[in-house]
Formats: structure tokens, C-alpha cells, sequence
């Protein structure tokens, strides 16, 4: 067998045992730990002596009822201590967390969404649940379904809605995208555009597998040309820079405030529009905290952005 294996079975064997052991030590005497521990004092004395048997040392120097560590004992017993104290505070962790007044979510959302709408989110939810807190994570769609997968995430706001057996998703609101153009461009006097009118100008967009890049990527083909790309980011409000600088044109949500250099405009064909929608993972049991802030989330459905 491999050493990890035998690891594995040692832990097995010792782990209920342990607060026992704790228990004994503290007290130097059996009888009194095992009224203290609400356990049988038979129970209690065969548990140290298979402890024992199991690792092959003797942890207790015996007097009668009365018991003292010796210094094998000792040694075991400063790091017993310190795994049932690490065993404790996850319990106290995880107990807070699904306090339905004052437990944790974590909430994923796209960076586009973390200057007004994330936080008018949890402005609101706050007002009825003032004291439930927030683990919030910015980033792209498919990072932000892996954390979900891996249960570091309760909840994500993503677009595109992601269609997959092992997620739940809602659709919550539609977004438009405007292209976005220098403020000295050709089409910049312009208020409306159909999006083929800018098939030979340079695009700056996000990188592949970003939700949005897709969408650009689907919205130019249905207007009958591949965008020549000239230049790729993470985060929109660089991309605005980059248009501002005269680098290219782009598609992409409202800016949380307006920004000089550029002119925003209207895309009437085709409708060029991006769902919002919030995931979770299939069977993934919800804290109350979860469970409070996934049925506010619900009731935004249609008015979770502004118009």
C-alpha cells in the first residue's frame, strides 16, 4: 500500500478518537472527562486504548482512574489541539455563513456590471437584509461558471446566458450594445448605424472566450463580414480608450458614465443586445443568505438594468 494510502487509513482510524484523547489529557483523569464529554467511561477507556494499539505508543502513564500525558502523549496532544481548534473555527465559519441574518453569499458578476448595477444590487438587498455579507468576484463569463462548478461561487450574474446540464439560469434582463466610434470618425454626426456600415473599419474587442467577444463576433457575422480586429483587451472601459484614441471602432454596453472622445450610437440592424442572466449550480443545496439574495435577484427579472 502507498504511503498516501496508508495516510488516508490512519485518519480514518484516529479522527473519532481524537476529542477523546483532548478530553483526557485535560483532565488527567478518565472519569471525570468522560462525565465532562457525556460519554460512557467503558467507551471512553476503549477509545484511548485502540488510539494507543493504532499508533503503536502508549500516551498515557496510568495510575488507577487518574492518568498523565507522557511525552509521546505530549507531543501528540500540541497537535491534536490545534487540528480540533482549526475543526472549530470551520464549524463556526460555515455556521455563520448560513446565518440567514448575517451569513455570506458569494456573488460573481462581469466586470461591466461592477460600477452601478452590482452595487445598486446589493444597495437594495441590504435594506431588508443589513447584515448578510458579500464575497464578490469580477470576471468573465467562463472563469466565473468554473468558480461555480468548483463551488467557490453561490451566484453569478454572465451573459451570455449559459445553457449547460450541471447549471440552473435564469434570464433577467436584456442589455443594448452601442458601436462605439471616435468622436471625430466619419459616422460620428450620425445618431443611428446599421452595423455592416462599419465592416471595413478596425475593431477593438475583448479576447476570445469572453461573453461579449462572442456576441461581437455572432452580431458581425449576421451583418455579413468577419471584423478585422486590431486590437484586444480584458476590460470594456479599455477598449473605450482605445476608441477614443482613434484605434477602432467597438461594440459594447453603456459606459457607467459618459466618456469624452467618443460617440455612442444606436445599432439598428441587426438588434444588437446581450442577455443578462444569473447561474447556479444544479442541486447545489442554498444557505438561507443565498436562497434570499437568488429570489431578489428573481424578482428583478426585466428591471435589473436601466432602460
Amino acid at each position: 500500500m502507498s504511503h498516501t494510502g496508508d495516510t488516508e487509513d490512519i485518519v480514518t482510524l484516529l479522527a473519532p478518537r481524537l476529542a477523546y484523547f483532548a478530553g483526557v489529557a485535560r483532565t488527567e483523569h478518565v472519569t471525570r472527562a468522560a462525565q465532562e464529554m457525556q460519554v460512557p467511561q467503558s467507551t471512553l477507556s476503549r477509545s484511548l486504548a485502540r488510539l494507543e494499539a493504532d499508533l503503536g505508543v502508549d500516551l498515557f502513564a496510568r495510575r488507577g482512574r487518574t492518568v498523565s500525558l507522557t511525552r509521546a502523549g505530549r507531543t501528540f496532544l500540541a497537535s491534536v489541539e490545534r487540528a480540533l481548534a482549526e475543526i472549530g473555527r470551520a464549524a463556526d465559519e460555515v455556521r455563520a455563513d448560513a446565518d440567514p441574518a448575517a451569513g455570506k453569499v458569494a456573488f460573481g458578476f462581469l466586470h461591466t456590471m461592477g460600477a452601478e448595477t452590482v452595487p445598486g444590487l446589493i444597495q437594495a438587498f441590504h435594506a431588508d437584509h443589513p447584515h448578510v455579507r458579500f464575497s464578490l468576484v469580477q470576471n468573465y463569463s467562463e472563469a466565473m461558471l468554473e468558480r461555480l462548478r468548483a463551488g467557490e461561487l453561490d451566484l453569478c450574474l454572465t451573459s451570455p446566458v449559459p445553457d449547460a446540464p450541471d447549471l440552473v439560469a435564469r434570464r433577467l434582463d436584456e442589455q443594448k450594445l452601442r458601436l462605439v466610434v471616435p468622436a471625430h470618425h466619419r459616422l460620428a454626426g450620425r445618431r443611428r448605424v446599421r452595423l455592416a456600415e462599419a465592416a471595413d473599419e478596425p475593431f477593438v474587442t475583448l479576447e476570445p472566450g469572453y461573453g461579449l467577444r462572442r456576441i461581437t463576433d455572432a452580431l458581425c457575422r449576421e451583418a455579413g463580414f468577419k471584423p478585422r480586429v486590431a486590437f484586444e483587451g480584458e476590460e470594456a472601459e479599455t477598449l473605450r480608450g482605445l476608441v477614443a484614441a482613434g484605434l477602432g471602432v467597438a461594440l459594447l454596453p453603456p459606459p457607467p458614465v459618459p466618456r469624452p472622445g467618443v460617440v455612442e450610437l444606436t445599432v439598428t440592424a441587426p438588434r444588437a443586445v446581450r442577455e443578462i442572466g444569473v447561474a447556479w449550480l444544479e442541486g447545489h443545496p442554498d444557505t438561507p443568505p443565498v436562497a434570499a439574495f437568488k429570489k431578489f435577484l428573481l424578482s428583478k427579472r426585466g428591471k435589473l438594468l436601466p432602460d
